[in-house]
């Protein structure tokens, strides 16, 4: 009994992984996100018709705070205190032993947050950039497009859903889809047949 006392109290605590401001409201940038829970890659991704990527390519990688991915999989809804990562990575064809296909490099090209915090926004969602330095960012003013992207677009409580292949049939099954997206969804179909 004693001993499993100790290896308790020897255990590591995860930290909180509510979202954690400045006093000037600056998001401090969540250093152990790559221990939260994958969501979804993907590559060369643009929301505009006609953007070419140039010559590189991107890769992006999705990842959640634990907490809010199994009130999600309960629910089918993101709870307050979500904290959504975004990390934006070149591709590169050529290293090692690769002669085809693209990987990600070591380089990040971008991280971005979407944080819902009802206490925090009026409009309860935010969305942050960091740059190199990751150093507390401020948030993206609600005029930018990604508010109105999301709300007009994303399949679950302003959230893109319908990109991340786990979780898009169960907020089917659980009946939370937006009836934006469901609208997206038919006007989509309608061109494929």
């Amino acid at each position: 009994m004693l001993y499993c006392a100790n290896a308790q109290s020897d255990s590591p605590s995860l930290p909180p992984h509510n979202p954690t401001y400045t006093t000037d409201g600056r998001l401090i940038f969540p250093v152990d996100y790559r221990e939260w829970v994958f969501l979804t890659s993907g590559l060369d991704m643009s929301y505009v018709d006609g953007m070419e990527m140039g010559d590189h390519h991107m890769l992006d990688n999705v990842f959640v705070n634990p907490a809010s991915y199994k009130v999600f999989l309960a629910t089918g809804m993101w709870p307050d205190k979500t904290m959504l990562v975004k990390e934006n990575r070149r591709a590169d064809t050529r290293g090692s032993i690769n002669k085809s296909g693209k990987y990600q490099s070591t380089e990040t090209m971008g991280i971005e947050i979407h944080i819902k915090d009802a206490a925090h926004f009026p409009d309860q969602w935010a969305f942050f950039a960091f740059g190199d330095g990751l150093q507390p960012a401020v948030m993206i003013p609600q005029t930018a497009s990604c508010y109105s992207c999301h709300v007009a677009h994303g399949a679950v409580d302003n959230t893109f859903v319908q990109f991340y292949p786990t979780l898009l049939p169960l907020a089917r099954d659980k009946g939370t889809l937006s009836a934006a997206y469901k609208h997206d969804e038919s006007a989509t179909a309608d061109k494929t047949h």
